[in-house]
């Protein structure tokens, strides 16, 4: 098995086993509305064996930054519709990553008061319309609304499907809800979605089932960050809290599941063995100091990974399949663009110039 080998997923059949990993980019149009240069920026980089995109939230409260895109209404799903059109048109495969904030969020960029789990703020600034500013302290959801929230990723995912997507990833990690209710010191409750680890994995299996339900598995996978301390979030009994949540998971027949590398490495071979299906692995920390490389990904896929996903390489080399295949060096990517609106540091990226 190698990088470029091809591979089933659920009834795609993947070229390569490269996935681009989902990056917030900042650049959707008011309302949550994808663009033409968001169809062009994904079509660019339609080799990938699969695409996860950007965070989309599943509801307006779930929006956890300003200008990102969302799929909780009938006009942001038809937006969609271009991109998946022209990644379908380039030969490309693509899911919608679907991410609820929870917590990390702001009044100011949603006009709403954010909810979680536990009235716990997150730790850190967030990001809203005018800079950032101190995480807000969120509401803690009454136990019958937390039903509610979960289906919200079910709903997004038929809107997803329907605008042509093939599929739709649940974002499980980096502090956001889903990673809330894991969390143990932002999940705080009580009630049957706190407490002991059963609780605790009770929200994301519920929001991932309510998905299967409405796409079905071989289109939904889930994104797990085991141990990770994104905005202040922290995990008791991390081998145990996500051998309990793949245990749950594996009946669904996921299309995969996405660990990344933010447990040690004896942790993520033992969610390996745990997990009957195809994993995704992302080698570095998001942020971190070193962007995924192929020796990363050979050392994963020597660890029984199947897929592995790349961030921030894909940023700066919209052809970075074919420059892993042949031993291309890489770009650097513009930090200062990131998320910095318009088309410099996003559509303007080239491919690798041969010599003449």
């Amino acid at each position: 098995m190698s990088l470029f080998s091809s591979h089933r997923l659920g009834e795609l059949t993947l070229p390569n086993r490269v996935v681009m990993a989902p990056m917030t980019r900042g650049r959707a149009a008011a309302g949550g509305l994808a663009t033409p240069s968001m169809a062009t920026y994904y079509a660019q980089r339609a080799t990938a064996g699969l695409i996860v995109t950007e965070g989309v939230q599943p509801s307006l409260i779930g929006q956890s930054n300003p200008g990102t895109p969302g799929l909780h209404t009938e006009e942001q799903a038809a937006s969609w519709r271009q991109v998946t059109a022209a990644v379908h048109a380039n030969g490309g495969r693509i899911f919608a990553q679907l991410m609820h904030g929870g917590r990390v969020s702001h009044p100011d960029t949603t006009g709403l008061r954010p909810v979680g789990p536990s009235a716990v703020p997150a730790e850190g600034r967030v990001f809203t319309p005018s800079g950032p500013q101190p995480a807000p302290l969120p509401r803690a959801l009454e136990t019958a609304e937390v039903a509610g929230h979960a289906g919200s990723y079910a709903e997004a995912a038929r809107r997803a499907v329907g605008a042509g997507f093939d599929g739709v990833e649940l974002h499980g990690a980096n502090g956001y809800l889903i990673s809330q209710f894991l969390s143990s010191n932002a999940n705080l409750r009580t009630d049957r979605y706190g407490g002991r680890v059963s609780h605790r994995i009770r929200f994301a299996v519920e929001a991932t089932a309510a998905t299967v339900e409405a796409v079905g598995g071989e289109r939904t996978g889930i994104r797990l960050s085991p141990g990770g301390t994104f905005w202040g979030v922290r995990e008791r009994d991390v081998p145990e809290l996500y051998a309990a949540l793949l245990a749950e998971l594996a009946p669904l027949g996921l299309a995969y599941v996405h660990l990344e590398a933010t447990a040690e490495e004896e942790v993520l071979l033992g969610l390996r063995r745990a997990w009957p299906g195809t994993l995704v692995v992302n080698p570095s920390l998001p942020m971190g100091p070193k962007p995924t490389g192929r020796e990363d990904a050979d050392h994963w896929l020597g660890l029984g990974a199947d897929l592995i996903s790349f961030g921030r390489a894909f940023l700066a080399n919209p052809d970075l399949v074919e420059r892993l295949r042949n031993g291309l060096p890489l770009a650097p990517a513009d930090e200062a663009t990131y998320y910095q609106g318009g088309d410099a540091g996003y559509l303007t990226y080239p491919s690798y110039a041969y010599a003449a």
